[in-house]
């Protein structure tokens, strides 16, 4: 998906006429980084439709609590504000970064597009360019995720792992203040808002395994009239394998306090392999597990991931999370 987004409510710039159909209204969260990926996909809906779109801003509780997300409920809280929307008819669709969605769906809701995913990784935004191994004994490095809290633990338990809140802008700038030596982010968000470049160091999938889900984003609405037309934007092989990897999720039972990982591709053979962990948040222990299936079984393939964790101790490992 290319293109800019809107910012104020009006349709995204460069839109064809709509032969007299009314814009669509996406509804989206108001951070840069939420209007860059809506702008993307109202841009890419409208090339392939000829449909114009409008972004309608909704803010979340997500949005202005400045509690750690295990303390006001998880991933939902940045999604459900924009669902409430979709029940009231205030908006036809909403994208969300697919990670932040909870696994159990909704009622009435349908996802009727997962975009092709950008890039899964994870990255260290530095003080002068220095890599993860540059960091002196005791650096301070800032993240919101329990899951990167442990794999920074596992990494260099000789370091502070600072819990943090907020927005791009916010995260990096506690590294230009000097308040941090270095946080670690999603490469895609960097991506999308063409800040690739501030990364000092991007970790590979092996290093940091990444979020269930991270890279793609999530289209859902209500009408279930306008599924084959949202459908234009799905990516048949990154739905297989978020697939794969929130099925994991959702029978580990895994809450937002879990450190949970997972990463699976979909290889030219038909061949779906997904790799899954479970931590502990200080970095102690670490369960991982690999399997390969078929690319149509994806729920299958993360099932049977999800149960090779619990029968080594993942349940275990969980409760010390919570």
């Amino acid at each position: 998906m290319t293109g800019s987004p809107a910012q104020d409510g009006s349709p995204v710039p460069g839109a064809p006429p709509a032969g007299g159909q009314p814009a669509l209204r996406l509804g989206t969260r108001a951070s840069a980084l939420a209007l860059a990926q809506s702008g993307m996909a109202a841009a890419a809906l409208t090339a392939a439709t000829g449909r114009a779109v409008e972004l309608v801003h909704i803010t979340t509780y997500g949005d202005t609590s400045r509690e750690a997300l295990s303390q006001i409920g998880g991933t939902g809280v940045f999604v459900n504000a924009l669902r409430e929307a979709l029940y009231a008819g205030e908006i036809d669709f909403a994208v969300h970064s697919l990670k932040d969605l909870p696994t159990a769906a909704p009622e009435g809701l349908c996802l009727a597009a997962v975009s092709e995913r950008a890039a899964v990784n994870d990255v260290l935004v530095a003080r002068d360019g220095r890599k993860l191994a540059d960091l002196p004994a005791g650096a301070r490095v800032g993240t919101g995720a329990a899951r990167r809290m442990a794999l920074l633990r596992m990494l260099r338990p000789d370091l502070e792992v600072v819990p943090i809140r907020g927005n791009v802008d916010t995260r990096i700038g506690f590294v230009r203040s000097g308040s941090l030596d270095a946080v670690v982010l999603a490469l895609a968000g960097l991506q999308r808002l063409g800040r690739e470049e501030e990364a000092t160091e991007v970790f590979g999938p092996d290093v940091m395994l990444p979020s269930p889900g991270q890279g793609a984003l999530a289209v859902e609405c209500r009408d279930a009239a306008l599924v084959p037309l949202l459908a234009t934007l799905d990516h048949r092989p990154t739905r297989a394998a978020v697939t794969a990897e929130r099925t994991m999720l959702a029978v580990l039972e895994a809450g937002c306090s879990a450190p949970v990982g997972g990463h699976a591709i979909a290889g030219d053979d038909n061949v779906l392999s997904l790799t899954g962990l479970v931590a502990t948040v200080s970095g102690s222990r670490g369960l991982k597990r690999s399997l390969a299936g078929g690319v149509d079984d994806p729920e299958g393939l993360g099932r049977a991931v999800a149960r090779a964790l619990l029968a080594e101790g993942a349940a275990e490992l969980m409760e010390r999370a919570a």
